[in-house]
């Protein structure tokens, strides 16, 4: 398998924006990840992998409001699996982060 684009979004305010389900039938791998600030201004970000049916919480974040300088590129670089249905929720104090993830979503029992 090889890695794709699973999504680029720009990343909303308050409740957040939806980034990334894992399809039905599917495992995902999340690798790499890209976190861009395109603001004259410190962005805080905050992202929850959110089990399927869950809701964003304390308990599922992978960055918990993390302070993205301005005219900055965060790059993330790991494995955090998902299953089916789980999802990737972000969160901007302000406009201006465009999220970009990359990984590989593999078919369940292959």
């Amino acid at each position: 398998m090889s890695n794709k684009r699973l999504a680029q979004v720009a990343v909303g305010t308050g409740a957040g924006t939806l980034v990334y389900t894992c399809p039905t039938g599917y495992l995902c791998d999340l690798k790499d990840m890209m976190i861009a600030n395109t603001t004259t201004g410190s962005i805080n970000f905050t992202l929850h992998l959110v089990p399927s049916g869950g809701s964003p919480a304390t308990s599922n974040m992978l960055f918990p409001t993390v302070a993205i300088a301005a005219n900055t590129v965060v790059q993330w670089e790991g494995l955090q699996s998902l299953k089916a249905g789980d999802f990737m929720q972000a969160i901007g104090s302000v406009a201006g982060i465009t999220l970009t993830l990359n990984g590989e979503e593999i078919r369940a029992g292959s």
